[in-house]
């Protein structure tokens, strides 16, 4: 429990740190809190730590070495990054004719929606019979991890397309370039809790153990996820949403 505690720990440090430093560089500190609730209710979302603890499940099967793990898991993480960076693009294309208020109303009815599936204890995992075959057929490879990476990345939208979602609808009202950074930035504390997870615990059957626990308490996380989506949703309609 105690390196569990510790790992959200450095998550949320870490997460909080790139993201103040970041928007403090680029003039923007005033969004540091809107941007760390939406970047957070993303990234603590269970379903992203049930595909990767399957992923870490076949990989204690296939018993591969510390330095195997940290280059699949690596190609892994790198897939859902790219993934979810081109699919953000054309989010902010689509989205950046909408107006503002949308945003608002998308946060609180999907938050909503959070919190009930949470309480439900309902996976809202695309294909989850599907997903498990890939990966535990999939080679342990460098390109397998990532070709892997990318596929899933589609099963994984049910569960992130709505803080994604409201946060191009926020940027895309940014600037083109100012919102390509800012989705960059975004997708560095999407996938940070998979990149602590393989850092810091170092084997397998850590960081199985870890990803399993955060598994085990996707009813509180889904909650809390749902939560902060209703907050930014109220500070969409209390603020117009500007950045």
């Amino acid at each position: 429990m105690k390196s569990e505690i510790k790992a959200l720990i450095i998550i949320l440090a870490t997460s909080f740190g790139i993201s103040a430093a970041a928007l403090y560089a680029l003039g923007m500190a005033h969004f540091i809190p809107q941007f760390f609730t939406l970047a957070m209710s993303d990234s603590i979302n269970p379903c992203t730590f049930v595909i990767y603890t399957m992923l870490l499940i076949a990989l204690s099967v296939k018993e591969i070495s510390r330095r195997r793990l940290y280059i699949i898991g690596s190609s892994f993480v790198l897939a859902i990054y790219i993934s979810y960076y081109l699919l953000g693009l054309g989010l902010v294309y689509l989205t950046g004719k909408l107006p503002t208020w949308l945003a608002g109303v998308a946060a609180v009815v999907f938050g909503i929606y959070t919190v009930i599936t949470g309480l439900m204890e309902k996976s809202r995992i695309a294909d989850k019979k599907g997903v498990r075959k890939r990966i535990f057929s999939s080679d342990a490879t460098a390109i397998g991890a990532f070709t892997l990476g990318v596929i899933v990345s589609t099963t994984l939208l049910p569960c992130s397309a709505a803080s994604y979602l409201v946060y191009t609808m926020l940027i895309s009202k940014a600037g083109t370039a100012l919102a390509i950074i800012l989705l960059a930035l975004y997708n560095v504390i999407f996938v940070l809790p998979l990149v602590v997870i393989l850092l810091a615990m170092g084997s397998v059957s850590d960081s199985k153990k870890f990803s399993q626990a955060m598994v085990r308490h996707s009813r509180e996380l889904s909650i809390i996820a749902g939560f902060l989506l209703i907050v930014i949703g109220i500070w969409v309609f209390a603020t117009g949403g500007n950045i």
